[in-house]
């Protein structure tokens, strides 16, 4: 069993650590580049990525672990599982809409195609973005919080702040909560059961990039959803009902992968933890 006063020096390292992500966002989002630019989305990931990791890497230090104790390491495999968690993250959002379409009275029609380039600088832009967030929140902070409180408590903080940082940017508080904290569950659990990165960030990013292609995102897609009449409220409902299903899933399998390979009691570089 971790020590209090260690479980209580951890979180606020961690919340120390969330603090700094959430500032380098917001420097950079306020940088000249950002507003000249013609795909803000690509440079605030890409320069934020990077103050992400520099931040990992200066608590790592901090605390005497490695980047790969974290998941942020890249190795040999990190493509090859970045592939697999866009195949899942795709999976899930065919089967969401295949699933909406089916019993929310939504059908899906197609739009002009965006450029090449637009459609390009779109896609890495959600991939850089989504490496954005699973170092502020699912690669460092979650696994820190994993080795001194267990696996579900560090989840909830985690999955509550990442739905705050959503509802600094606009979200409601209802997309917050069902959307991004549910997301969060997902990508922290893949994180713990991967050991890593590569396969939250491909379902993140992969999630993200079929949500624009179907149209529910602010630049236009492939498609663009067409509701029948008068079951606007049932889509909406059927929606977030079938995303939280879907989700719950995908986590529970990742949890199940996880309990499966990991002893009980053992968290970051060895350390003992107490029981998921």
């Amino acid at each position: 069993m971790v020590h209090r006063d260690n479980r209580w020096r951890a979180f606020g390292r961690v919340l120390l650590f969330l603090i700094g992500c959430a500032f380098v966002l917001a420097v950079t989002a306020a940088l000249p580049i950002v507003r000249r630019s013609s795909s803000p989305e690509l440079v605030i990931g890409a320069i934020a990525s990077v103050g992400c990791f520099l931040l990992t890497l200066l608590f790592t230090r901090w605390d005497g672990l490695r980047l790969r104790d974290v998941g942020a390491m890249p190795n040999a495999k990190s493509l090859a599982l970045l592939a697999i968690g866009f195949a899942l993250g795709f999976l899930l959002v065919t089967l969401h809409s295949i699933l909406v379409s089916a019993a929310g009275h939504v059908d899906w029609v197609r739009t002009s195609n965006p450029s090449t380039l637009q459609a390009s600088l779109l896609i890495v832009g959600y991939l850089v973005l989504s490496t954005r967030e699973e170092l502020a929140f699912h690669g460092y902070p979650l696994r820190r919080l994993q080795s001194s409180f267990g696996v579900w408590p560090a989840q909830a903080m985690i999955s509550v702040v990442f739905a705050i940082e959503h509802i600094a940017g606009g979200w409601t508080l209802a997309q917050a909560l069902w959307g991004a904290a549910v997301g969060s569950l997902l990508f922290g659990m893949a994180s713990i059961a991967t050991r890593g990165l590569a396969v939250p960030i491909g379902i993140h990013a992969a999630w993200n990039i079929g949500d624009w292609m179907r149209g529910n995102r602010s630049q236009p897609g492939l498609w663009r959803p067409e509701i029948q009449a008068g079951f606007e409220a049932q889509a909406a409902r059927v929606g977030v009902t079938w995303y939280v299903a879907l989700f719950a899933v995908a986590t529970f399998c990742f949890w199940w992968w996880h309990r499966a390979r990991e002893p009980v009691g053992q968290g970051l570089n060895g350390m003992d933890i107490a029981p998921d």
